[in-house]
């Protein structure tokens, strides 16, 4: 049978073969399956990893960053289009100025779509990470005194919002800047503005001790141990810890906010979920559809989103939507990807550093292109 819940598990067990432990999530229709494969640890030690496992997300939390910046612009806190010289004024060290480059100054929406010209990581910083790839906890030294200072020395790579260039230091002071205007930290702005409503337990910056028992460690390719990360003020970049439970939560918004928030036009869409129960995200639907209607041209088949990627497939491959993003930190890596049109969506999570993107989108593009059958229907 070609159930969503079988085909949840044969990729977790596919990854299960390559990976320490994996988690992988598929949702369908209204449906949601979460399977796991593995082990937490090493050999025997651990025990299988599951729906409530947390694990580090990386990049994924950009997602989470984008979505306060759109929940605050709608809150009338902040605008897309504020410098973020002016978010920062008072937080400046004396004498630093943000770089600048042609005629648009650089603002918020350019840091959660990658046009800010900024480079991929803060100053000082590239050398050493080409020297010391796997070096423990890289970005731990990355206070908002170390970024802000190390921006005055910073040159844009491009005009802000002339063309897309991936930046981890433009995320982190997207998080930065968003939590010094709300005048509380990063992880405080994320769980008032994203975990409160959508009722996210265990996405976090800092895992209480009960969570930090559920953490599942991470480890190399080789599977050897590997410290967790922690990345200071430039937490918005890649931060945050989460479960496979939370993110279909927050996945199951998005996949409720419709394809009409993506602007991109395709095949008819199924309909959003219809169960007994609300489709979580009221709260957020109309931050959903903002960070969705805001869209860069990167290429003539995808584009960036307010923190998602997004691209459609070409007709001979079905012409599917895809939105996405993936994260990996020092030992783990994950991949969350969703299609608003047939109303599809999944999660993979691993505690490996070795990509997860593949078998991810390969489940992705089965439930697009697969009737699957689903409980209750």
């Amino acid at each position: 049978m070609n159930d969503l819940g079988s085909l949840v598990q044969q990729t977790a067990d596919r990854l299960a073969g390559q990976q320490v432990g994996a988690v992988v999530a598929g949702l369908a229709r209204g449906t949601v399956e979460i399977r796991g494969a593995g082990r937490t640890g090493p050999g025997t030690a651990g025990g299988p990893p599951g729906p409530d496992t947390l694990f580090e997300i990386g990049s994924v939390t950009k997602v989470f960053t984008s979505l306060a910046l759109a929940r605050l612009t709608l809150a009338g806190t902040v605008t897309l289009d504020d410098p973020l010289a002016e978010v920062l004024a008072d937080a400046l060290p004396a004498g630093v100025t943000v770089p600048a480059k042609g005629p648009e100054p650089l603002a918020l929406r350019h840091l959660a779509t990658h046009t800010s010209g900024l480079p991929r990581l803060p100053a000082g910083m590239l050398l050493p990470s080409l020297l010391s790839p796997n070096k423990p906890d890289p970005y731990a030294h990355c206070t908002a005194d170390t970024l802000l200072t190390g921006l005055g020395r910073t040159r844009l790579r491009a005009a802000p919002g002339r063309s897309f260039r991936y930046s981890n230091l433009g995320a982190g002071l997207l998080g930065l800047a968003l939590a010094h205007r709300a005048g509380i930290g990063y992880g405080e702005l994320v769980r008032r503005e994203i975990c409160e409503p959508l009722g996210l337990k265990d996405t976090v910056l800092e895992p209480s001790p009960e969570q930090t028992a559920r953490l599942a460690p991470g480890h190399t390719t080789g599977g050897r141990p590997v410290p967790a990360w922690h990345l200071a003020d430039l937490a918005g970049a890649g931060g945050l810890r989460s479960t496979a439970a939370d993110l279909a939560v927050l996945l199951r918004a998005q996949l409720a906010a419709g394809p009409e928030a993506s602007g991109a036009a395709g095949e008819p869409a199924e309909a959003p979920e219809r169960s007994g129960e609300a489709a979580p995200g009221t709260e957020l639907a109309a931050a959903i559809a903002l960070t969705r209607e805001v869209r860069h041209r990167v290429n003539p088949v995808a584009w960036m989103h307010l923190g998602w990627l997004g691209h459609r497939l070409h007709a001979r491959q079905g012409g599917h939507l895809q939105i996405w993003h993936n994260g990996g930190t020092g030992g783990y890596r994950s991949f969350v990807a969703f299609d608003p049109e047939r109303q599809v969506g999944v999660i993979v999570l691993a505690n490996t550093r070795r990509s997860v993107d593949a078998p991810g989108v390969r489940l992705l593009r089965t439930l697009q292109t697969t009737r699957a059958t689903f409980p209750g229907r």
